[in-house]
């Protein structure tokens, strides 16, 4: 057998693009997309595709762009509910984690253009 078996799934800070994206045998398999607003990174929507769901990505993808906002002296603002939802999972992010806000929410609207 010459199959070679999949590569350990890869996250990058796609920051012009304002995302996180996870890297499966260098395919893109999923993002989660933000705003940053002052000091906070505001996550809004995370995905994974398809033909990639039910691998965990989401979240070694999450875990890692929170990682990443730790380490940049950013705080986290979880709009997006996967982000949300992790974040009770994982108290090791709360103390870098602020509420959402109805202001929060306007003014990533007007940032999105919705």
């Amino acid at each position: 057998m010459n199959e070679q078996s999949p590569s350990a799934p890869v996250v990058r800070h796609a920051d012009t693009r304002h995302r996180y994206e996870i890297l499966v045998d260098e395919d893109r398999a999923g993002l989660t997309a933000y705003r940053d607003r002052g000091d906070q990174r505001v996550f809004f929507h995370t995905e994974i595709d398809d033909a990639y769901a039910g691998r965990g990505l989401a979240a070694i993808l999450v875990e890692q762009a929170l990682t990443d906002v730790r380490a940049s002296g950013l705080r986290i603002v979880p709009v997006c509910p996967y982000v949300a939802k992790f974040l009770t999972k994982h108290r090791e992010f709360a103390d870098i984690t602020d509420p959402v806000t109805p202001e929060i929410r306007t003014w990533l609207t007007s940032r999105l253009g919705h």
